[in-house]
């Protein structure tokens, strides 16, 4: 079925079914929590997280909710004091952090194996599939996911979240202080572009750079994904593009297997884990999820209440 055209919700499912061998599926919320499920994974669009959470705190169930968690502080804490009050767990779904890669670079930040990090640059341009699309008529039109997820809060609420909680997994050194600065390509209330500073309490220094305009009209598909980690001791490197993974030291370049930036395989084991031991080392906490969102709202609010009028020197 081509994209932009409206689908029936009943054949959506029946494909869904099919394809990945699910035994039941439903469009009606309460058919849903009647089905017998022990476990419920958000991932919905952002502002409905709130209301589906509240809903499986009503039936105490745990929660796997995907980010940003919420729309807004106020949201999630409302979510996480619902869900403690029924006695179950909320893990909020940052799938980055269970790439074999991040987790290969959170063992070697341990071991300090580059010593002392002091300097994190993250960095995701992309097109967010683009601008534009076609409809079912040949129409050139407005590419609604791109669209939407600006509407929802911009790259930094969306796709940023991940590099804010890499860098806190990574240094388990909490935020200090930070400040943004945004750029507008598209005529949006959040930039479609915009820089993170973060200063630790360990005295590390993030930078995390989003854009959802980097190539965006173009033909050719660009996108650039970098994590560097600069310490005493030297750098780690992962380079998306170039399909490296690699540590310099003074004894020369260490390569290490390169994997995607992210696994929702990785994931959802250690969901499964959890939920039968009751706890993760792991999975991010919803406090976890509240933390991050709440840079990622406030970073972009400063940059759309000190964006400077066009043309003005």
């Amino acid at each position: 079925m081509c994209i932009g055209c409206s689908q029936d919700i009943q054949t959506t499912l029946t494909r869904i079914q099919k394809n990945f061998g699910i035994p039941e599926a439903v469009s009606d919320s309460d058919a849903f929590f009647a089905s017998g499920i022990e476990a419920v994974s958000i991932t919905s669009p952002a502002p409905c997280h709130k209301e589906n959470v509240l809903d499986a705190a009503k039936r105490r169930l745990p929660v796997l909710c995907e980010k940003p968690l919420a729309m807004d502080n106020h949201e999630a804490k409302e979510m996480i004091a619902a869900m403690k009050e029924a006695g179950v767990t909320l893990f909020t779904a940052f799938c980055y952090r269970f790439s074999p890669c991040a987790l290969k670079i959170r063992e070697l930040v341990r071991s300090k194996a580059i010593g002392d990090v002091r300097s994190l640059s993250l960095i995701y341009n992309w097109n967010m599939h683009g601008k534009y699309e076609t409809d079912c008529n040949g129409k050139r039109v407005i590419q609604e996911r791109r669209k939407g997820r600006t509407l929802e809060g911009g790259p930094m609420v969306d796709c940023g979240t991940h590099q804010i909680d890499l860098a806190l997994f990574w240094l388990d050194s909490e935020v200090i202080r930070f400040s943004s600065h945004g750029a507008w390509v598209d005529e949006y209330e959040a930039p479609d572009h915009i820089w993170l500073h973060m200063d630790h309490a360990n005295g590390a220094h993030t930078m995390v750079e989003m854009s959802y305009s980097y190539h965006h009209t173009s033909k050719k598909d660009v996108s650039e994904f970098v994590y560097e980690l600069i310490g005493t001791e030297e750098v780690i490197r992962y380079d998306r593009s170039a399909q490296r993974f690699t540590m310099e030291v003074a004894a020369g370049t260490e390569e290490f297997a390169f994997h995607s930036e992210k696994s929702f395989p990785g994931m959802y084991a250690e969901w499964a884990y959890a939920l039968g031991a009751g706890r993760s080392e792991l999975l991010p906490s919803a406090e976890d999820g509240l933390r991050v969102v709440d840079i990622a709202r406030k970073a972009t609010d400063s940059v759309i209440k000190n964006r400077m009028p066009d043309g003005l020197c």
